[in-house]
């Protein structure tokens, strides 16, 4: 009698997850969520792009981030939002344990000096290369900047806890995440940046997040 042969087992594609915001604030668009859908499906270095959009709510935002990153427990994550007022892609730095909404949310909440998440730390550091990002970004001719606050409304809500539940589950102990704020399109006002630039300039920042596992310590003569 004859062994039976095995199955070769199907390697499960590594997936990249990148999520924008709906529109808020009277607005009928965000830059954020067109610029990531048009990434939907991408393949890059062995990664699959998945796109999702978050909606402009606290609280919310974080449960519908929270079942996506436990869904498809990817290897790199990238949270996007608008930040109108800024020329440049925008890799931020720190998040903090803070609501201070200067305008109402989507569902009508307006926070003031509440915590995102209670008795957590004061703040958490991005998980992404955000130096080597901007200098990849700018071999690319695209404006981008090192961002020491992401604010204290929705997109800074949604920093923390990603960078909170990143350090907290275990199985997302090997998950990597960010935040990136994008300019405002043409029609918006300006400063501004064309949709296909902010497109073009994801796609770099994600390949070098891909590539570069974290920025090296400041030696003589780095700048900031």
């Amino acid at each position: 009698m004859q062994a039976r042969r095995k199955t070769p087992a199907v390697p499960v594609q590594k997936t990249i997850l990148l999520t924008g915001f709906d529109a808020f604030g009277g607005a009928t668009l965000n830059p954020s969520w067109l610029a990531v859908q048009a990434l939907q499906g991408r393949q890059m270095l062995g990664h699959r792009v998945v796109a999702a959009q978050l909606p402009t709510v606290f609280d919310a935002s974080l449960r519908e981030l929270n079942t996506l990153l436990l869904q498809h427990l990817p290897a790199l994550v990238i949270c996007v939002g608008q930040a109108g007022g800024r020329g440049a892609l925008s890799l931020e730095r720190v998040a903090i344990n803070v609501n201070d909404a200067p305008i109402a949310d989507n569902a009508g909440a307006q926070p003031v000096d509440t915590p995102v998440v209670r008795r957590a730390p004061a703040a958490y550091f991005t998980g992404l290369p955000i130096k080597a990002m901007r200098a990849a970004l700018q071999r690319e001719g695209i404006a981008a900047e090192v961002s020491q606050t992401a604010g204290t409304f929705v997109c800074n809500h949604v920093f923390y806890g990603l960078m909170r539940t990143l350090a907290t589950k275990r199985e997302l102990r090997h998950t990597r995440g960010g935040f990136v704020h994008v300019p405002w399109l043409p029609e918006q006002g300006t400063p501004h940046m064309a949709l296909d630039d902010i497109v073009r300039g994801l796609r770099v920042a994600l390949r070098c997040a891909l590539l570069v596992q974290e920025d090296q310590a400041l030696g003589a003569g780095a700048t900031n």
